[in-house]
């Protein structure tokens, strides 16, 4: 196939992904936007955490929180915990892999933050133990996975809400988890500032 037929090819791919998820974004998006922005005006954070190719997507939402999304704006309290390299590594070196994430929650999460969690598959065990963390601290999640939500799905309570894109391919979910991020960050900054 010619490159350019490839790169076409990819691209329907891409549009017909997006198409697929339509109906159930604009609902999911909507929802796990006002959960995070009860959580903002009521002096909490979003936390955030993701594995891989999903992580500068974490950075992606804390950053368009923290600085600004499309408009100027006080920013907005957010962290990454996938970001910091050495409690990462030393939780790894010390502790487990499985527990980078499910450590920090446990040491700054509280009960007025929302858990934001990528995952395409939705089997990571420390995707899975940050979710279990954070339910310990009585924070409400929002999950943004792929495929058929995996063992993660089966771990959110009624309150949670997840985004799911159910494509197989990793570069079509993480597409979908970008178009949800940047309509998720433009309805809070509308909903708090006025502004989108």
């Amino acid at each position: 196939m010619h490159p350019e037929d490839t790169a076409r090819k990819i691209i329907c791919d891409s549009i017909d992904s997006l198409t697929d998820v339509l109906e159930t974004l604009p609902p999911s998006v909507t929802a796990a936007s006002q959960l995070m922005v009860n959580c903002l005006l009521n002096d909490g954070k979003v936390v955030v955490c993701a594995n891989g190719n999903s992580a500068p997507l974490a950075s992606f939402l804390t950053t368009s929180l923290m600085n600004r999304h499309e408009h100027e704006r006080p920013g907005l309290p957010a962290i990454n915990l996938s970001s910091n390299i050495s409690t990462i590594t030393a939780i790894s070196r010390d502790s487990n892999y499985n527990d980078i994430f499910s450590k920090q929650i446990r040491a700054i999460g509280q009960s007025k933050d929302t858990l934001m969690v990528l995952t395409e598959d939705g089997n990571c065990a420390n995707a899975i133990q940050a979710i279990q963390a954070a339910h310990d601290k009585e924070m409400k999640i929002v999950a943004l996975t792929g495929i058929d939500g995996g063992h993660l799905s089966s771990l959110l309570q009624p309150e949670d809400i997840e985004i799911r894109i159910t494509s197989k391919s990793g570069a079509r979910i993480q597409e979908g988890h970008l178009l949800a991020i940047n309509t998720i960050c433009s309805l809070i900054d509308q909903q708090i500032f006025g502004v989108g």
